[in-house]
């Protein structure tokens, strides 16, 4: 081909080809600017995707906390050494309740935050850091309800056995919408015989001391009922012991309608689950004396034990002896009168008495420090 034809095709597609890269260069502008728009619209919404992500977690979680607060808890206090352990115990022999041995850390966390809150320089601290009252109550709330939700073994009802937890009822009332209180009342006299003969101690109490025993114990059962007269009587039940132990189907029947609990006969019979649906804990000072059937064995045994001195002052050291209806005067007060099924029992302890002894030792009380508390050696204890 003569070289001026191969010179004007050259010519005459250089306009073609140069139309072709424009084209091909504004497409692939086009493309990248679209991409760009298309990533940054991504962008700009992930956080908001992240806010709705976390806004739904926190929705589920609010679901599950109210759904757990729908769960009856019924919490268990009173003086120690005033029959809350016999009161866990009869409840444990429902189906459908596990109260168990004390937790120990619920009345602990509970005086915390009681304690931070009487601190104005502390709560101001708190606030000023950001930590608000709600916050606080919430984490008191899951902790309280995690601690029962697992110590319960996931019961129907849960159920909270520790004596100074009514020390707080009106609090716990306020973040458990639907708890009921149990305060088990008894004559100071007998507690103080108790708590100074079996050596317990207590904060506060005095091995020693009868006049220092009777005003800590005044003091206590004073702000008990207190908190549980704040409550309502529709929260709150004063249980008191001398009854429980002389008309035990009476007042268990009134226990039980009072926390909408359906009747079942094994509640007068808990002794026949110890060690089988009811655990005791070997480091708490009742565990040998609730493996018996109900009894009145500990009604009137600190009669006679009482300085003479010391009763002379009674009404002064502990007034709310009389305010809860004691006869102060008397150095036999008369309780009541028991009901057959009592009598009966008492008849058992006697007829059994090697048998019944024996099982005391079994789940005698041992220190926090023998290892043989986390035996689980139930196959060995007595049979009956």
């Amino acid at each position: 081909m003569p070289w001026y034809f191969m010179c004007r095709r050259i010519l005459f597609n250089i306009p073609h080809r140069t139309i072709r890269s424009r084209c091909f260069f504004i497409t692939i502008l086009l493309v990248t600017i679209i991409i760009v728009i298309l990533l940054a619209y991504r962008l700009s919404n992930i956080p908001q995707e992240c806010l709705l992500e976390h806004n739904s977690f926190r929705k589920q979680n609010d679901i599950n906390h109210n759904s757990s607060l729908e769960r009856p808890v019924i919490f268990i206090g009173g003086m120690p050494r005033s029959g809350t352990t016999l009161m866990r115990a009869i409840l444990d022999s429902h189906p459908l309740v596990r109260c168990g041995e004390e937790t120990r850390v619920i009345p602990r966390l509970l005086n915390m935050r009681a304690a931070w809150e009487k601190s104005t320089l502390e709560w101001n601290r708190l606030m000023a850091g950001g930590i608000s009252k709600a916050m606080i109550d919430s984490a008191v709330r899951a902790f309280v309800y995690e601690i029962l939700l697992h110590h319960n073994q996931y019961a129907d009802v849960l159920c909270d056995k520790d004596p100074f937890v009514l020390k707080y009822a009106a609090y716990i009332s306020s973040i458990f919408s639907n708890a009921k209180f149990l305060l088990l009342i008894r004559d100071a006299r007998a507690v103080i015989h108790s708590v100074m003969t079996r050596k317990v101690t207590i904060t506060g109490f005095n091995l020693l001391d009868y006049r220092q025993n009777f005003k800590v114990w005044n003091k206590g059962m004073e702000t008990m009922m207190d908190q549980c007269t704040q409550v309502g009587k529709d929260k709150c039940l004063p249980v008191y012991y001398e009854q429980l132990v002389l008309q035990p189907k009476n007042v268990i029947e009134n226990i039980l309608k009072f926390l909408n609990l359906t009747w079942v006969d094994s509640v007068l019979h808990h002794e026949e689950l110890i060690g089988k649906k009811i655990s005791l804990s070997k480091t708490e000072h009742s565990s040998d004396q609730v493996i018996k059937p109900i009894n009145l064995d500990a009604l009137t045994r600190w009669i006679g034990h009482i300085p003479s001195d010391v009763k002379s002052e009674i009404d002064t050291l502990a007034p709310m002896l009389k305010r809860l209806g004691y006869d102060t005067q008397s150095d036999v007060p008369t309780y009541g009168t028991p009901d057959q099924l009592v009598l009966d029992n008492m008849n058992k302890l006697k007829e059994n008495a090697e048998f019944w002894d024996s099982k005391a030792k079994f789940y005698a009380r041992r220190a926090p420090n023998d290892t043989r508390i986390f035996q689980n050696d139930t196959k060995h204890q007595p049979i009956l």
